[in-house]
């Protein structure tokens, strides 16, 4: 085997290259990222529209508004809630500061960091430390919310570009290729579009069944606003592996300082566990796994690349577009061997995780006669 060293060069200069572009373009492309996603789940409605005899741009925006009013629906829903809590923000905030002294007076006993340190007055440091961020964290919100609004537009625009100016895009596109590959160019473009419809609408799924899974259990617990935090760990859940676990913090921290018990945040952090555990292991390889079919290293490496690269926006997008370019190797025979690194190896095998608690409940059942 010869391996040239111009072709590695040119080859690690490439990813290098791709890398920087990733994070110098990061804004413009993360909209037309969204927006491109959002285009594969909106166009089955948009064709439909059209078969109406509505003309390309209005059933465009009509699918676009579609999305809109559920998103408002959704904001709506959770308005009351989100106003409690929000209430509530003063109390909390002097209640995890009080928490906090507390730990921290008592490892400075057992450990002397600093001489003489008094609760009350490490209390009141922190206290006046908030009140003097206030403003900078005033200008960092507004900030912050600005420039996402700014995206969100951004977004809208290139999703009703891509509905509209699909066909000239995929004409363009077929361009690029000779006469005779044509049709395979257009299979491989139609099992890019299914990969994303499938992404979104199990990851759709699965955020209504751990949401609903969550509410209840806060419920039975006993917690405040329910549905606000379990929807809320449900909706940072589509971050592979340590959505759920972010998302259990803030219903955990809320039950500790509102019930003045620890078994609640307990009781709450086993149940953001069990649902996590039953999630990773049975419903999202089912639901999202199958449409994606990449392994568990790809995954992986994308979750870190695309937080390396856009943050928690990479996080989200990186692992589709992951899927996507396997579908891409899997149609060039130079990019075949890309195709196997990032598939899965071995479907029979499954999850091992998934087949140890498959095992574990068979020999439960074992135990009990027929």
């Amino acid at each position: 085997m010869n391996l040239s060293f111009q072709k590695l060069f040119f080859a690690i200069a490439t990813v290098f290259a791709l890398f920087a572009i990733l994070v110098l373009a990061k804004p413009i492309l993360i909209s037309l990222s969204i927006a491109l996603l959002i285009s594969f789940i909106l166009f089955p409605l948009a064709k439909k529209l059209e078969t109406w005899k509505i003309n390309k741009a209005f059933a465009a925006f009509l699918s676009i508004f579609a999305v809109l009013l559920i998103i408002g629906g959704t904001i709506y829903f959770f308005s009351s809630q989100i106003i409690n809590v929000s209430k509530e923000f003063s109390h909390f905030k002097d209640k995890i500061i009080l928490a906090f002294a507390d730990i921290t007076v008592y490892f400075n006993n057992n450990v002397s960091f600093v001489e003489n340190l008094e609760k009350n007055e490490l209390f009141n440091r922190m206290k006046d430390w908030l009140t003097d961020s206030t403003g900078f964290l005033v200008k960092k919100t507004f900030t912050n919310t600005a420039t996402l609004l700014a995206g969100l537009l951004a977004t809208i625009v290139f999703t009703f570009l891509f509905l509209i100016y699909r066909d000239g895009l995929t004409q363009a596109f077929l361009a690029f290729s000779p006469e005779n590959k044509r049709p395979q160019v257009l299979k491989m473009f139609k099992s890019v579009q299914q990969v994303g419809q499938k992404y979104l609408f199990g990851m759709i799924l699965l955020t209504l069944v751990i949401g609903m899974a969550n509410s209840i259990g806060l419920m039975i617990i006993g917690i405040e606003n329910p549905f606000l935090f379990g929807f809320l760990g449900a909706a940072l859940a589509i971050i592979p592996y340590i959505g759920t676990v972010m998302g259990a913090v803030i219903p955990v921290i809320y039950a500790f300082v509102s019930y003045d018990s620890i078994w609640m945040a307990i009781s709450v952090a086993l149940l953001f566990w069990f649902v996590q555990l039953v999630s990773d292991n049975f419903l999202t390889p089912r639901i999202v796994g199958g449409g994606l079919k990449i392994n568990a290293l790809t995954a992986i490496l994308s979750l870190f690349i695309g937080a390396a690269a856009w943050g928690l926006a990479g996080m989200i997008l990186f692992l589709p577009f992951a899927a996507m370019l396997k579908v891409v190797c899997e149609e060039f025979e130079e990019l075949k061997p890309i195709a196997l690194i990032i598939g899965e190896q071995n479907k029979k095998e499954g999850v091992g995780s998934e087949l140890f608690l498959v095992r574990w409940w068979g020999k439960i059942k074992g135990r009990f006669p027929k």
